[in-house]
């Protein structure tokens, strides 16, 4: 950013599109093996390959000069990823040098030990991926996670000032019976509730066909019992927001599979090994680690311009019964979600 505070060249795809929300993977490593993100057997990066702190940064600094001011970390799961607060102080000290939010999602498994933390570090909001309320469950969706853990990070979270938001993949015969009760739940406490509707990204041993949830279904079977009022909120990314008169909250849509949301696409996503991806659903990348280490800044000022160039205009995820490949091979905690 120059003294103005205005990007050195903003970053607009052929569409016009301008991205300003980068998301970025901090390791593809997680403590669960949730069933429509991994398979119970996952291979994962060899540490060397991962990028450092340091490359990270610059990284995230070089999107921030060019107009980028929403960073989340992700992962896998980010807050395993040993020495993480480091990363996360460092960016947080860029909030309001270009940078208007820092922002992490988690399975909220390390949440506890983390949060003050977070909230020091800048960070005010965060997204809990949670899929269901009952233990027995939560450890059969998760394969090896305790709720009980989830649960004290999310108490330790509010209790450190961090707004939460529920994330919530929606699966038919899995957990569709509780998506109420989840509503009521988060409501309840103050936190917002987001679903979301499976993606066929990398092969995880269920049958996606049968769980998936038509969300557009979902919204006109909770219309019929309560009173939803559509929202402009927007925070970035691709949900649709209705208020909840009888709970007081907020409900969240994301629908990448009923309704293409790709039109007002604003983000891009980093991978732990350096590879930018310009679309959860397609294979465009750009290797920035390559960039970086090969060309310096220079480098990767012109690779993001390469990017930008082959952003696609949008997924095109296909489900269909007796089809043994998924629409995407690598898995969602690669990408970052």
């Amino acid at each position: 950013m120059n003294a103005l505070n205005v990007p050195q060249k903003p970053l607009v795809d052929r569409y016009g599109r301008t991205v300003s929300y980068l998301r970025i993977s901090v390791t593809d490593r997680c403590d669960f093996r949730c069933v429509y993100c991994m398979a119970e057997d996952m291979t994962f990066l060899p540490k060397k390959d991962v990028l450092s702190f340091e490359e990270i940064e610059a990284i995230a600094g070089a999107f921030i000069a060019r107009g980028t001011t929403k960073i989340r970390l992700t992962g896998g799961e980010p807050l395993v990823r040993r020495d993480i607060m480091e990363l996360v102080t460092t960016l947080g000290g860029r909030i309001g040098h270009g940078l208007d939010e820092l922002t992490l999602t988690t399975n909220g498994s390390q949440l506890r030990r983390h949060a003050e933390g977070l909230f020091a570090a800048g960070v005010r909001r965060i997204n809990v991926s949670l899929d269901t309320l009952d233990s027995q469950r939560f450890a059969q969706v998760t394969r090896r996670g305790r709720l009980a853990d989830v649960e004290a990070g999310i108490e330790a979270a509010q209790a450190a000032g961090l707004a939460i938001k529920i994330n919530m993949v929606a699966m038919r015969g899995v957990n569709e019976d509780e998506i109420e009760p989840m509503m009521a739940w988060a409501h309840g406490r103050g936190m917002g509730l987001t679903l979301i509707e499976g993606m066929p990204l990398g092969e995880v041993g269920i049958d996606r066909v049968d769980s998936y949830l038509p969300l557009c279904e979902l919204h006109d079977r909770l219309a019929r019992r309560y009173t939803l009022t559509r929202l402009g909120t927007r925070t970035g990314g691709p949900a649709r927001y209705v208020h909840v008169a009888e709970t007081g909250g907020t409900l969240g849509f994301i629908t990448p599979m009923s309704h293409n949301f790709c039109e007002s696409c604003n983000r891009v996503r980093l991978t732990a090994t350096g590879q930018l991806f310009l679309c959860l659903g397609q294979d465009d990348q750009v290797n920035l680690r390559d960039a970086l280490r090969e060309g310096g800044p220079q480098g990767l000022d012109e690779a993001l311009d390469r990017a930008m160039l082959i952003k696609p205009k949008g997924h095109d995820f296909v489900l269909e019964r007796g089809k043994d490949t998924p629409a995407v091979a690598r898995h969602m905690s690669v990408t970052g979600g």
